[in-house]
């Protein structure tokens, strides 16, 4: 006669690891080679850090200031971007052209043009297409 045998089904307390400010100065210095390799203009990764230019211009010589909760999550996904189009093309100049082509998913828009409406949602969408399009969904 089978055995059964029971699965734990208690549900884990989620407990978010926020991200530390040493983690998101790295992932904004990061994010501004990534601005340089997609050819992201200042004005560009401004909006898309949802920075004024001159605080943008400012932490961009190495003055960082205070990184809020939204820009660690909008570097966070940008770094989520830049991954899944590592792991997408083999290439990497491939990955770099991609954010500024024309996209049938985006509706003949690029994914830069999606990412720079400016809300963090923006950032998400294309992060979530690309996670799709990767199988991790």
């Amino acid at each position: 006669m089978p055995v059964l045998i029971p699965v734990g089904t208690t549900i884990q307390n989620f407990v978010p690891s926020p991200i530390t400010d040493a983690e998101g100065e790295a992932m904004f210095r990061a994010c501004l080679n990534l601005f340089r390799l997609w050819k992201v203009s200042d004005t560009e990764a401004a909006i898309l850090l949802d920075l004024p230019p001159r605080t943008f211009a400012r932490w961009k010589t190495g003055a960082i200031g205070r990184i809020g909760r939204d820009q660690k999550a909008r570097l966070s996904n940008l770094m989520g971007i830049h991954k899944a189009l590592r792991l997408i093309f083999r290439e990497p100049e491939r990955s770099y052209h991609w954010p500024r082509l024309p996209n049938r998913a985006f509706d003949g828009r690029s994914a830069l043009d999606i990412m720079l409406g400016g809300e963090l949602t923006d950032l998400m969408r294309v992060r979530r297409y690309l996670d799709a399009e990767r199988g991790a969904w």
